[in-house]
């Protein structure tokens, strides 16, 4: 039995990517990223122009024409780690949620898996081996100058002849034993000749599994980056770019109101300028003279988290920060105290401040825009027994106010360019002293306590991913900051303005 259930285990697949991995079959809104994220706005808003162009071309059956035109404009000019970048930073969330989850229980099944595509291997890869467990990626080569810039070109002039013989190469002694792939001529009518069993997708539902044992999802994507917040699809594309200006100058006008309004004016400003913030659970009294203030432990979701809990009390918090840039202290409307990464110089600043009052701190040290919690530190539970946790989360329609590759001092103006962001404020109660340091609790296991109830409110998950974690998947390094001078932030700005100064 156990030997005939072996034999039934699929030993291998190859599998087209768009249209079958995912359900979505154009290509043309992962171009599109490429050319936001990687260059600015002035190539995205040329590969739209072009979109017609490049419908036509499909229409009359030249879809290599197509694919060529797309792949020209969107990398040409373009270092080939500039794309690396955005394929790894900003490309898998967008491919994660058009996965088709029938096919990945059939592609999951099998041992060898070997993905295929007809965009630039460079732009699928890394989620395809991360995400995926792809063993093999097939695509196109882009071809990188001697000066190290992408020429828009690929290597192959018939990529559908080039994926018949990689794919031949890796099964010179087997057949591949099922090949997905979406009907129709496509380029999996190269690769299919060559498998045991053909499956076209869309996958059935109710589609035999011989492995029981397959993964239901991929691994999930938990870190991500990049500003838009939609797939760029042509209509949405064209109404970013219309919005734009507006949105500019809308960011401008509630930074200015929010900077010299007072704080109790805010819920009204908020409603006539699109905004809105919803408060649930009852936040405490500002604490009496000569006592020692109140630590707020939030949940870290964008730059905007300590500003907006000092709108809801109606009064200034200092917040704890680390990595924001001198433009944004220089547009908060609270105080800001920032720290060194020094344990015991951290702690007597953090002291020192609760001396005076509340304070805000974000122990995640980092955001996540994923419905997960980064592991907390524990030096805020060795500091005070006056812990009130508050979940803190927004919704956005158009732009991330996050970044771990770009300039951190467009954040705020980001935020605010969203025509209706949404921001939500959940108080919960005092800690308890039992469930603090003072009974004899140990910082972590206080700081793991308060992580587990802010994520049971909000309904996210708790992890022990940290901000190395995140800055090492995202941007290549160990999210070390380095105090860089105005000028040279200047520079910065005038260069990677992203996307409006390229």
């Amino acid at each position: 039995m156990v030997m005939e259930e072996a034999r039934a285990t699929p030993d291998s697949v190859v599998s087209e990517f768009e249209g079958t991995i995912l359900r979505n079959e154009d290509p043309f809104s992962y171009f599109m990223l490429v050319a936001f994220e990687a260059s600015g706005l002035i190539r995205f808003a040329a590969l739209l122009f072009l979109w017609s162009v490049i419908t036509l071309l499909d229409v009359f059956s030249y879809k290599n024409a197509a694919l060529k035109l797309m792949t020209f404009v969107a990398t040409v000019g373009l270092r080939e780690p500039e794309i690396q970048s955005v394929a790894r930073a900003v490309l898998p969330k967008f491919y994660m949620d058009d996965v088709s989850i029938d096919t990945w229980k059939v592609y999951s099944s099998c041992k060898k898996k070997v993905v295929v595509t007809r965009m630039p291997r460079v732009m699928v890869e890394m989620f395809a081996k991360e995400h995926l467990k792809a063993d093999e990626v097939i695509g196109s080569e882009l071809i990188v100058n001697r000066f190290g810039f992408v020429t828009g070109l690929t290597r192959e002039s018939d990529i559908d002849q080039s994926v018949l013989s990689r794919v031949a190469d890796l099964f010179v002694d087997r057949k591949p034993q099922i090949g997905l792939a979406r009907p129709g001529k496509t380029i999996s009518t190269t690769f299919l000749s060559l498998c045991e069993e053909h499956i076209h997708a869309p996958v059935p539902e109710n589609y035999n599994h011989r492995n029981k044992n397959l993964e239901l999802r991929p691994l999930p994507v938990i870190f991500h980056d990049g500003r838009l917040v939609k797939r760029p699809t042509p209509p949405t594309s064209l109404l970013i770019l219309t919005w734009i200006p507006l949105g500019i100058i809308l960011a401008a006008i509630r930074i200015f109101l929010g900077s010299v309004l007072p704080f109790w004016t805010t819920p009204y400003v908020s409603k006539i300028l699109g905004g809105q913030v919803i408060v649930k659970g009852k936040p405490p009294q500002p604490p009496a003279a000569g006592n020692s203030g109140v630590l707020f432990v939030c949940t870290h979701r964008t730059l905007m988290d300590p500003v907006v809990l000092s709108y809801v009390l109606e009064r200034s918090i200092p917040a704890v920060t680390y990595s924001i840039s001198r433009l944004s202290e220089i547009l908060s409307p609270i105080p800001t105290v920032r720290l060194t990464r020094v344990r015991d110089v951290d702690a007597a600043k953090i002291k020192q401040q609760l001396s005076k009052g509340d304070l805000v701190v974000c122990p995640e040290g980092t955001t996540c825009r994923e419905p997960f919690l980064l592991r907390f530190s524990g030096l805020f539970a060795e500091l005070t027994d006056r812990i009130v946790p508050v979940a803190m989360n927004y919704r956005v329609g158009f732009f991330h106010a996050t970044t771990a590759r770009g300039w951190k001092g467009l954040d705020p103006i980001f935020f605010f360019m969203n025509p209706r962001p949404v921001y939500e404020v959940t108080f919960l109660n005092q800690l308890p002293v039992e469930a603090t340091c003072s009974s004899g609790k140990r910082p972590h296991d206080v700081a793991n306590y308060v992580q587990r109830i802010l994520a049971a409110t909000l309904g996210f998950e708790c992890t022990n991913f940290t901000r190395r974690d995140k800055y090492r998947v995202l941007a290549g390094n160990d999210g070390t900051v380095s105090y860089l001078s105005f000028l040279d932030q200047l520079k910065k700005v005038v260069s990677t303005f992203e996307p409006f100064l390229h």
